[in-house]
C-alpha cells in the first residue's frame, strides 16, 4: 500500500513517554497469548493515539480475498470454515496483503453487533447459514480496542475475554451455529475514577500498565510540538520517523521468528512462582503471563534465554492488577510487586516503584 493511501496515524515511535505502555502492547504483539493489555489512567495520556500507531506499525498481512474473517491461507487456527472447505476441494485461494485490522468497541455496542448476527428465517427457508460476521470477525489477526471499558457492560466484556482467550468466536441462535476464528490481541482503557473494573474480568488481562499525565514542561512542550506538526503536515512528520518506524517494525517481525527458540532457566520460573505464592495470586494465570511476557521481551531483546532484568521489567504489569486490594487503598502502582521481587531475587529494595524503573534502565 503506497504512504498516500495509507491512514493518516500518529507514528509509534514518535509517542514521547509511557515506555510501560509501549512495551507492553509490543509484547502483546509478538505473542497475542499473553492476553491483551488493560490500561488505566488519566485522561488525554494518548492511549488510544498508541494503540492505533500500533496497529499501523505493523507490516500488512496476507489474507483470503474476499474472506471477512482475515483468514489465513496456511494457518488452520486462523481460517474460516469457508476457506477450509475451499482447501479440502482444492481450490487455488487468491491471497490479498491488508493492514492489520484496528476495531473500535463503541461503548453502545450490542452483543450482536460485536458477535455477529444469524438470519434464522434464511437459514430455515433456504437451507444455507446466512450469517452476518460481527466486530470479532473484523478484528481477528488484529488489535480491539476498548476506550472505558469499566463501563462497559459486564457481559459484553466477558465474551470479549472468552472470545480473546480461545481465539473463537460462536454464535448459536435456535439450533443453528456459527464458529469463527477470532485471535486478537484485545486492549482496554479507561479512567479508574469513572470506576473499575470486577477483579474477575480484570485478572484476565494478561497485563495492566498505568499512564500518568507528563509533568514535566519541556516533556510537555515536546508533546505539543510534536502534535502541532503532525496535524499541520502529517505525511512530513511520518516521514521524518519512518526510519525508526522501520527499525522497530524489523525488531517486531524478528522477535516473532525468535520467540520459539528463546530459552528460560528453571531457576528463574521457580523464582516467578515464588513471588506470585508470596503476592498471594489467585490461580496460575500470572506465572504464565509472567513467563510468557519475559520470554517475548527477551525475543525482542534479541536473546537467546531470559535474564533476571526481563523478569523484572514485566513483573508488575504482569501481576498489579492480581492482588487483592485493601478498600482504603488507591490503586496499586505495583509497589508491592516491586518489594517482593526484590526480595525473591536478592535485590535491594528501591524507594519507590519509579526508583525501580529507573535502576533497570540503566
Amino acid at each position: 500500500m503506497s504512504p498516500s493511501r495509507k491512514r493518516r496515524v500518529f507514528p509509534f515511535t514518535a509517542i514521547v513517554g509511557q515506555e510501560e505502555m509501549k512495551l507492553a502492547l509490543l509484547l502483546n504483539i509478538i505473542d497475542p497469548r499473553i492476553g491483551g493489555v488493560m490500561i488505566m489512567g488519566d485522561r488525554g495520556t494518548g492511549k488510544s493515539t498508541a494503540i492505533r500507531a500500533l496497529a499501523d506499525l505493523l507490516p500488512e498481512i496476507d489474507v483470503v480475498a474476499g474472506d471477512p474473517y482475515n483468514s489465513s491461507a496456511a494457518d488452520p487456527d486462523l481460517m474460516s470454515g469457508e476457506v477450509r472447505e475451499r482447501l479440502e476441494r482444492d481450490e487455488t485461494l487468491t491471497l490479498e496483503k491488508r493492514q492489520v485490522p484496528m476495531v473500535d468497541l463503541p461503548l453502545g455496542a450490542t452483543e450482536d453487533r460485536l458477535c455477529g448476527t444469524i438470519d434464522i428465517e434464511k437459514a430455515l427457508s433456504e437451507g444455507v447459514r446466512a450469517f452476518e460476521p460481527g466486530l470479532l470477525a473484523k478484528a481477528n489477526r488484529g488489535l480491539l480496542y476498548v476506550d472505558e471499558v469499566n463501563l462497559l457492560d459486564d457481559h459484553l466484556v466477558d465474551v470479549l475475554l472468552d472470545s480473546a482467550a480461545s481465539g473463537w468466536n460462536t454464535v448459536e441462535r435456535e439450533g443453528v451455529s456459527v464458529r469463527h476464528p477470532a485471535r486478537f490481541v484485545l486492549v482496554g482503557s479507561g479512567n479508574p475514577e469513572e470506576g473499575e473494573l470486577r477483579p474477575q474480568l480484570l485478572d484476565r488481562f494478561g497485563m495492566s500498565v498505568e499512564v500518568r499525565t507528563v509533568r514535566d514542561p519541556e516533556l510537555r512542550v515536546q508533546v505539543v510540538d510534536q502534535r502541532t506538526s503532525f496535524d499541520n503536515d502529517p505525511d512530513a512528520f511520518a516521514d521524518t520517523f519512518q526510519q525508526h518506524q522501520d527499525g522497530l517494525q524489523g525488531r517486531v517481525v524478528e522477535a516473532q521468528q525468535r520467540l520459539r527458540s528463546v530459552q528460560m532457566d528453571d531457576d528463574l520460573r521457580i523464582r516467578i512462582s515464588t513471588v506470585c505464592g508470596e503476592l498471594d495470586v489467585d490461580g496460575l494465570r500470572g506465572d504464565i503471563v509472567t513467563n510468557r511476557a519475559a520470554l517475548a521481551l527477551a525475543a525482542l531483546e534479541g536473546h537467546d534465554e531470559v535474564s533476571e532484568k526481563d523478569v523484572a521489567r514485566v513483573v508488575p504489569c504482569c501481576l498489579r492488577h492480581r492482588l487483592r486490594k485493601d478498600p482504603l487503598e488507591s490503586i496499586d502502582s505495583g509497589a508491592k510487586v516491586v518489594k517482593v521481587f526484590c526480595r525473591v531475587f536478592d535485590r535491594p529494595e528501591p524507594d519507590d516503584t519509579r526508583a525501580f524503573e529507573l535502576a533497570l534502565a540503566v
